[in-house]
């Protein structure tokens, strides 16, 4: 049977275990209440998830062609949030 590949953000939910400073605890809990608090910490890892990905686009593509300016980068980060907030849909993690 063929494993099922999921892009970040979608698939089934999975139960896990994670450790949090009381107080980041704490403030998440204030901010959006106990019901909230697994989709917070799930939104929270696919934004930093996608920031890990343009940067490691941004560095593949300064080794290929050079540097890039810190004003390409930003823009950069505009296209990215712009194409994947359209199709609604993230590269496959991996």
């Amino acid at each position: 049977m063929a494993e099922t590949t999921y892009s970040i953000g979608e698939g089934p939910a999975t139960r896990v275990s994670l450790s949090l400073p009381e107080g980041t605890a704490e403030a998440i809990r204030a901010r959006v209440g106990k019901r909230e608090f697994s989709a917070f910490i799930a939104e929270a890892v696919e934004r930093e998830l996608r920031g890990q990905v343009l940067d490691e686009y941004l560095a593949d593509y300064e080794s290929r062609k050079g540097p890039v300016s810190e004003q390409a980068r930003q823009r950069a980060r505009q296209v990215f949030d712009e194409v994947f907030a359209e199709e609604a849909e993230w590269p496959a993690a991996g």
